[in-house]
């Protein structure tokens, strides 16, 4: 049974489409005994086969397992409080972001009182590309492995300011590498600007979800929402302690 949550976490943990191979490397299980595990994963679809049957991606249970551990229960009910504060204390709205596959999805929300603002209900899937919890995904990839997702990534037209130049995005992405942020400048909804800090279980690990506040431009300015990064950062915290997070040292 271990083994098998082990293999689930493995393919689940990787940017990338996982092989059988490098999945026996990581997980230290021989591969007559994976070929056995896999086998019941796939077909009660924990896991899933890409076209050509050779690599593994986490499969729609796999997704709906961990939508409802994100959004269900005591994790929820603390998460909305931490989200509810953050967005009193901002001003704007703040919702609870995580990765899945080629899109972004709304784990949680809490919706600003002020009359312009943008409803996505939590399970909604945006583009990575053109979000700003998106682009902060993307933006603390590995060179490698972002240079290989991005040419399988679709870069869709939104809006005017939607980044579709993959040498654009590149170098954007490079940008928000250096500030550990991720930006949405009316790139996926006109009107409508975003700053996404990360998540992280431990420090030195990829980030497991994004905590973005969304504002009207109207309102308030990209330029003017970038400083409340650091109140934002600090919400963030709080979630990681909801997470179990423990400082590395």
């Amino acid at each position: 049974m271990l083994r098998t949550m082990r293999v689930i976490e493995c393919v689940s943990e990787s940017i990338l489409p996982v092989s059988v191979a490098q999945l026996s490397q990581r997980t230290d299980i021989p591969k007559a005994t994976l070929a056995r595990i896999i086998g019941p994963l796939i077909s009660s679809g924990y896991l899933a086969l890409l076209p050509g049957g050779k690599s593994l991606v986490p499969g729609p249970k796999s997704a709906q397992m961990a939508l409802r551990i994100l959004g269900n229960g005591q994790f929820r009910r603390e998460c909305q409080n931490v989200l509810r504060e953050a967005v009193h204390h901002l001003g704007e709205t703040c919702n609870l972001t995580a990765r899945d596959g080629d899109c972004v999805m709304y784990i949680e929300r809490i919706e600003t009182i002020e009359p312009l603002r943008m409803h996505l209900e939590p399970g909604t899937r945006a583009p990575l590309h053109c979000t700003a919890g998106g682009k902060m995904f993307l933006s603390q990839m590995g060179r490698d492995e972002l240079e290989r997702f991005m040419s399988t990534l679709t870069l869709k037209k939104c809006t005017n300011a939607t980044i579709i130049s993959p040498k654009e995005l590149s170098l954007e992405l490079a940008r928000l590498n250096k500030l550990g942020i991720g930006l949405d400048n009316e790139e996926f909804i006109a009107g409508m600007v975003g700053v996404a800090v990360p998540i992280r279980i431990k420090r030195s690990e990829q980030p497991v979800a994004a905590l973005v506040c969304h504002a009207a431009s109207a309102r308030l300015p990209l330029i003017e929402l970038q400083k409340k990064i650091p109140v934002l950062e600090a919400y963030a915290k709080k979630i990681e302690g909801l997470l179990g997070s423990r400082p590395t040292t």
